[in-house]
C-alpha cells in the first residue's frame, strides 16, 4: 500500500485501492503539515497553493512522485526534486480550452464594461433610461490582439479571436510556425488587448513592467490569467491610476487570495477575478483524472503521463 499525502480533496481517489490517501486537516497550514507528515510518504498530491521547497524535499525519505493539480509548477523546486530522482507530474492540455474561454470572457467584460453595468444596477445608480454617452466601452471586433507567449493556451485564444475578426500578433521567445510574430516592443505598441499566457520563471518574472506598459495605447487593455508575478504590480497599478491605459482584467496576483482592501479594488478600470480561469466542472474533473494518473505512474517508478523534465 502506497502512502500519499493530499492537500486538497479531489474526486476519483476511491478508485485507487492500492493507495492510502491521507488528507490535510482543513485549517492547518499545508507547508507545516507536509513537513510533519512527509517522512514516510511515497507521493504527494498538491495544488499550486502548496509550496514544495528543498526543506520539504529533504524531509521526505521515500518520496517517489510529486503530482500537482495544475498546469504551472513554479511552486515546486523542480531542479532540487529532480536531483533527488523524484518525478513531477502536472496537468497541461486538459485546461487549455476552458482557460481560453475565460480569457475571452475577460476581454469582452472589461472592454464592454459588462461587470460595471451589473454594479450600476445593484448599487441603484441607473438613473436614465438611455443616454448616448452612458456606459461606453470599446469594441472587440476588428481590434488587434497581442498574445504574450504562444503556447497551448495562446493558440486557443488565437483561434477564438478569429471569430471576432481580430488581427492577431504575438511574441514568443522562439518564433512559431504561425503568422504574426513581432518583437516585444511592437506587441505592446500595436495591440488593443495584451493577453498574457506565459509560464512564470526567472526570465518572465516582471517582464511586463513600466517600460512596456508605457508603449501601450491609452485605449489598450492588459489581460492576465497566467501568473501574477509576470506583471510588475506597482507599474501596472500606477498606469491604471493615471489612466495611461484603458484598463486591466486580472485573474492572478502576486499574493493570493486578494482581499477587499487590495489597492486594485479601488480602481474603476479594473476587473478582478479569484484565479478561476480553469474553474469549470468538466476541466476540474479532467485535471483530477490526470493528476491521479500521473501519481499512480510515478508511484510505480514510471514517468507520469505529463511530467516535468528540465
Amino acid at each position: 500500500m502506497y502512502r500519499v499525502l493530499v492537500t486538497e480533496k479531489i474526486p476519483f481517489t476511491d478508485y485507487y485501492k492500492d493507495i492510502d490517501f491521507i488528507y490535510k486537516p482543513e485549517n492547518m497550514d499545508s507547508h507545516q503539515w507536509l513537513m510533519e507528515s512527509i517522512n514516510d510518504a511515497d507521493g504527494i498530491l498538491i495544488t499550486l497553493s502548496d509550496r514544495i521547497d528543498s526543506e520539504i524535499i529533504d524531509a521526505a525519505k521515500k518520496l517517489k512522485v510529486i503530482s500537482t493539480y495544475s498546469v504551472g509548477y513554479d511552486h515546486i523546486d523542480v531542479k532540487y526534486a529532480l536531483s533527488r530522482n523524484i518525478k513531477i507530474g502536472y496537468t497541461p492540455d486538459v485546461l487549455t480550452e476552458s482557460t481560453a474561454d475565460f480569457i475571452f470572457g475577460l476581454i469582452i467584460c472589461i472592454a464592454r464594461r459588462i461587470c460595471s453595468g451589473y454594479e450600476t444596477i445593484i448599487s441603484n445608480k441607473w438613473e436614465y433610461r438611455w443616454k448616448p454617452d452612458f456606459m461606453l466601452g470599446h469594441d472587440v471586433y476588428g481590434k488587434t490582439l497581442g498574445i504574450l507567449g504562444l503556447g497551448r493556451i495562446g493558440h486557443a485564444v488565437m483561434r477564438r479571436a478569429s471569430g471576432f475578426d481580430m488581427n492577431v500578433i504575438y511574441y514568443n521567445r522562439t518564433e512559431r510556425d504561425v503568422n504574426g510574430h513581432v518583437g516585444l516592443n511592437e506587441l505592446f505598441s500595436r495591440s488593443d488587448f495584451i493577453v498574457i499566457t506565459l509560464p512564470l520563471n526567472d526570465e518572465t518574472r516582471n517582464i511586463v513592467n513600466k517600460d512596456l506598459i508605457s508603449k501601450m495605447k491609452k485605449t489598450a487593455y492588459i489581460i492576465n490569467a497566467s501568473r501574477g508575478h509576470i506583471v510588475n504590480e506597482d507599474d501596472l497599478y500606477n498606469a491604471l491610476l493615471n489612466r495611461d491605459i484603458a484598463g486591466a482584467a486580472l485573474d492572478v496576483f502576486d499574493n493570493e487570495p486578494v482581499r477587499a482592501d487590495n489597492r486594485f479594488v479601488k480602481l474603476d478600470n479594473v476587473l478582478l477575478t479569484p484565479h478561476m480561469a480553469s474553474a469549470s466542472y468538466e476541466t476540474r474533473r479532467d485535471m483530477a483524472n490526470l493528476a491521479l494518473k500521473n501519481l499512480e505512474l510515478g508511484l510505480h517508478g514510471l514517468n507520469p503521463e505529463k511530467y516535468v523534465n528540465i
